[in-house]
Parts: C-alpha cells; structure tokens; sequence
C-alpha cells in the first residue's frame, strides 16, 4: 500500500479530486486530497504562494504522513515544489501532473506565455479582490476539450477564484527540482493545450526535474473531470516503486 496526497491546480479545491482519490484507494491504497490555502470558497483572496505552500507542509505534519507519494496538478506543482523543499524526508516521490515545475526565483508567471500572464492580470484588475476568474469559452475550449458539453459545464461551476499572488509571487527554494533527491514522476497529458503545444508541457517543463520516470495519456487539461480512471491509472503507474 501507499499513501498519495493529491494537490489540485489553480482555480479547484481537493474536491474535485475525490472521484479520482476514491479509484485510487479502490486499489488498496490510502489517499487524502486537501485544500490548498487560498482556494477554499471561504480563503481571502490575498494570499501568496509561501502561505499556499505552508498550508501543504502543516497538513503533513497535522496528520503525520510519511513516506508519500505527493501529487501536485499544474499550479499544484509549485505546491509540491515548495513541499518537498521544506519537508522532503516525508516525500517518497513527486508526481507532476501538466504541473509546472520551477527553478529557485521562479512564478507560475514566469513559465506562462506573455500573453496569457497578460490576460490573468488583465482579469484580476476587473475584480475587487485581485483573484483570477477564467470565462466559460476559453474553459471550455483550452482546458477540457477532451469533454461532452455538460461535463464542461459541470465541472466549470465547481471553480473558485484564483489569488493572483499565487500565480506572481516567485518559489523561494534551496535546491532547484534537478537536485533534489527525491524521485519523480512526470504525467502528460498529450490532447493539453491549457499552454500551447509551441510552448509545452512536457518537455519544456518536465525537463527541469532532471531524472524522472514519464507516464503519457491522451486527454485535456482536466482529466480528473474527463476520465477520472485512466487519470487514477496513471497516477499509480507514476507512484510506484
């Protein structure tokens, strides 16, 4: 058996990866999928990347888990970055999902098309409390198109607003991915194109973590709404031994 931690990414709340944790355990491992701080429907908007990665570290030590296998989903993987920085010893491995993997001094920002960090920013002065709110189409047709249209629409009211300050504060680490000892995984998912396919995923990002093990599947962005199975699939695949 092993214990996975499922970091969801930018706009979601463990919630959404129940579906997917609950397949996972069906296979006789233990599964938890908290809430990063700052996207709970109640969390202040304000709130910052070292504060998002703290809420994933005492979580850890709250219910003492070690030996996991930490997965972390596109903003999530700033999440599990700045974990396994900070309490790597608890870490057995780190799974990337689409995720964004920094270097020291980096923002998700930072590993964005220019015009799409204009277009977040853009969207966040519109709102009083700064957060990031994408609209339906691009939703809809950049992050799950792998999807029916009711899906779509499904999952997108399960969104919450994204604090902007998670997406422009820069990681502060003592080791960049490459050299952390911990192992890796990387899971692609190929029909993504919440960034470009000029500009992708993988390799251009899963390249950064040096050594790791690559688990490919066709599907979207959202994979936890489209297929939670293969997803749950894959995630094992990548955590194993």
């Amino acid at each position: 058996m092993q214990t996975y931690v499922l970091l969801h990414g930018a706009w979601h709340t463990g919630r959404e990866l129940t579906s997917v944790a609950a397949m996972i355990g069906s296979a006789g491992h233990q599964v938890f999928t908290p809430t990063i701080k700052g996207n709970g429907p109640g969390d202040a908007r304000t709130i910052g990347l070292p504060e998002a990665i703290a809420s994933i570290v005492d979580f850890l030590i709250a219910h003492d888990l070690e030996d996991i296998v930490l997965v972390g989903h596109s903003y999530g993987g700033m999440i599990i970055t700045g974990v396994a920085d900070r309490v790597g010893d608890r870490i057995r491995r780190l799974v990337y999902w689409n995720a964004f993997v920094p270097n020291d001094g980096e923002s998700v920002f930072d590993m964005l098309p220019s015009e799409l960090s204009e277009a977040f920013s853009a969207a966040a002065a519109e709102r009083e409390d700064g957060a990031v709110v994408l609209p339906f189409p691009i939703w809809r047709e950049a992050l799950i198109n792998d999807a029916d249209l009711d899906t779509a629409r499904r999952a997108y009211d399960c969104l919450n607003p994204q604090p902007l300050k998670t997406l422009t504060d820069k990681i502060s680490l003592s080791a960049n991915p490459e050299r952390m000892s911990v192992a890796k995984s990387y899971i692609n998912c190929t029909e993504d194109i919440s960034l470009p396919h000029h500009y992708p995923w993988h390799p251009r990002l899963s390249r950064k973590l040096g050594f790791f093990r690559l688990i490919q599947v066709p599907g979207s962005h959202e994979l936890c709404f489209s297929n939670p199975p293969l997803l749950a699939q894959a995630i094992i695949q990548a955590g194993r031994d």
